[in-house]
């Protein structure tokens, strides 16, 4: 769901919930406030943080919502999945972006976190011309280096069912507040 008790959203919420939908069925939760980032992030556990910024663009439905709910599938995976959405809880995403660290906003985008470090990044030109197959194959190799706990993150009968939004954000209704 959205949050604008901060920052008033950019895009009309029920044109976007669609692309929230996707990434709740495949196990992420939502990060709407910055302390939830903070505290979702911030821990130091031993546990990996894996953290999606959700778009409306092109390649989020054609490459990385597909291809990261196809490596999700794997043996091994993240301790957790969450999500923030740029141009909706813009709050949420500015904290997670300093949580990065030194590297230019991009949405979308892929961070995985251990004990509150930045261990990888990918970043939005990495997305961009590959396939759903190649962004799940590169983030498989990626969790089996530096994930633990056991995968999939939904059944496969699940995952056969789940929709994926295929809109662009050119596409979609502006926030009219």
């Amino acid at each position: 769901m959205f949050n604008i008790s901060l920052r008033p959203p950019m895009y009309d919420q029920n044109s976007v919930q669609p692309m929230r939908d996707e990434l709740v069925a495949v196990g992420f939760t939502e990060l709407l406030t910055p302390n939830e980032v903070e505290e979702a992030v911030k821990v130091n556990n031993n546990e990996t943080v894996f953290v999606m910024v959700n778009s409306v663009c092109g390649c989020a439905a054609g490459s990385a919502r597909p291809g990261i709910g196809m490596a999700l599938q794997n043996n091994i995976i993240p301790d957790k999945l969450y999500t923030v959405f740029a141009g909706q809880e813009r709050d949420a995403v500015d904290k997670t972006r300093e949580l990065v660290g030194n590297v230019p906003p991009s949405s979308p985008s892929f961070a995985l976190f251990k004990n509150g470090q930045l261990v990888h990044f990918m970043h939005r030109y990495e997305i961009e011309g590959n396939m759903p197959q190649q962004i799940s194959e590169y983030w498989r190799e990626i969790f089996n280096e530096h994930c633990s706990k056991q995968g999939p993150s939904i059944p496969p009968e699940h995952f056969a069912k789940v929709m994926h939004a295929k809109a662009c954000g050119s596409k979609i209704p502006l926030y009219q507040g």
